[in-house]
């Protein structure tokens, strides 16, 4: 089985010079408004955001007065996200650490998984970061992990994904692997004179697995949804779901 993922390399300025052409604000603005709707959230709670990246579903859920700590590994990402908290003084902290090891208790209202920000490791730490998140929630507390509709994926299956944006690329060859489940990428940036290659893999799931994994780790009531908060089909493009820690 492959897990290898090279954050260093993916999880860059490239990455977001060519992620910036579709995740724009409104697009920001929309998961944010489900993630509201979804997971009910109101004003005071906390919430923890993890692979929070540059903040930008941590800092839009800040403006609407939720208490945010963002965890992710990249410096570069954090430190954009700080910049951007701090200019518009909101209530947004920002941590660099490992989600399979969160430097955090059980003090949470809810914890955010966004992004197909699941999935990177092999199965038993990727169960290990279910059991982290399930730890740092409260009694009650819910978490939300969105990721890409698998079987819609394979359905629409390319092996092959050219973006383009000011005369650079970015190109990706997939492979899927049914033994593992997994998404193979071996990415080719060609930029500024620059040619970088380099490779990272996801764990893909069908909702019924997931839900399986959710509720061996001791969440209850899972529940599947689109990107819109209407109740999840085969059809939609991204898959989210959301279960909640028993309260005592």
């Amino acid at each position: 089985m492959s897990s290898v993922f090279e954050f260093d390399q993916v999880f860059d300025e490239d990455y977001l010079f060519f992620y910036e052409t579709f995740l724009t604000a409104e697009r920001s603005d929309q998961e944010t408004e489900a993630i509201v709707k979804i997971l009910n959230l109101t004003p005071g709670m906390r919430i923890l955001d993890v692979g929070c990246g540059h903040g930008r579903i941590a800092n839009r859920l800040a403006r609407r007065g939720c208490r945010v700590v963002g965890l992710d590994r990249s410096l570069r990402f954090l430190n954009l996200a700080r910049q951007e908290a701090q200019a518009h003084g909101l209530a947004a902290h920002y941590v660099q650490g490992d989600m399979r090891r969160l430097p955090m208790t059980g003090i949470f209202d809810a914890a955010i998984s966004w992004f197909t920000s699941f999935g990177y490791f092999d199965d038993p730490e990727n169960h290990q970061v279910l059991r982290e998140l399930f730890r740092i929630l409260k009694p009650g507390g819910g978490v939300i992990v969105e990721m890409m509709n698998r079987d819609r994926l394979l359905k629409e299956f390319l092996p092959f994904l050219v973006t383009e944006r000011e005369g650079h690329l970015m190109v990706d060859h997939h492979r899927y692997d049914p033994l593992s489940g997994r998404l193979e990428t071996e990415r080719t940036v060609i930029r500024e004179g620059r040619i970088r290659r380099f490779r990272f893999s996801v764990r893909l799931f069908t909702f019924p697995e997931l839900r399986d994994w959710l509720q061996e780790t001791g969440f209850q009531e899972v529940r599947g949804f689109d990107e819109r908060g209407e109740p999840y089909t085969l059809a939609t493009r991204r898959m989210i779901v959301t279960a909640v820690k028993p309260a005592m």
